[in-house]
């Protein structure tokens, strides 16, 4: 994983986006790490554009509810947000791995881009560098990216 976090894009304060933010219940202060990092960037970004917030028990249920999304058209972005932390089994890797293709072929199938912040990590100490932490804060990344998709798709559909 990468130790920085890419820039900041353009401002789009101008342009009203609908943003939904699909988050884990379980590993609770780490998830809403990155909630409260996300949605603090995206009013900076686009601080004319709604963000609303669905949350779920586990990382399981979290392609359930973003294919919803997708499904009813209710977002422009779609970010997808949970913490695994790795056990002792195999677990961990295969959720993480079931997640990720998940959540792809939504947004392949629906074409709504989907911002895949499920974090798959190896310990607690991981988890409090990219959740609650400022320097690498993989929710501060994923409303840029949000915001960056959100305008090239923009500009794809004329809209």
């Amino acid at each position: 994983m990468s130790n920085a976090i890419p820039p900041r894009p353009r401002l789009a304060t101008s342009i009203k986006r609908q943003f939904a933010i699909v988050a884990s219940q379980y590993n609770a202060p780490y998830v809403q790490g990155l909630i409260d990092h996300a949605t603090a960037e995206l009013r900076a970004l686009a601080a004319n554009s709604r963000v609303s917030l669905l949350q779920v028990p586990g990382a399981f249920e979290i392609p359930l509810v973003v294919q919803e999304l997708a499904a009813q058209k209710r977002a422009d972005v779609i970010i997808a947000m949970g913490v695994i932390l790795q056990g002792q089994t195999h677990h961990a890797e295969n959720l993480g791995r079931s997640v990720t293709d998940a959540l792809q072929r939504i947004a392949l199938e629906y074409g709504v881009p989907v911002i895949n912040s499920v974090l798959n990590l190896d310990s607690e100490e991981q988890a409090q560098a990219r959740c609650l932490d400022h320097e690498i804060n993989r929710g501060t990344e994923a409303a840029r990216a949000a915001v960056q998709i959100a305008t090239v798709m923009a500009e794809l559909r004329g809209a």
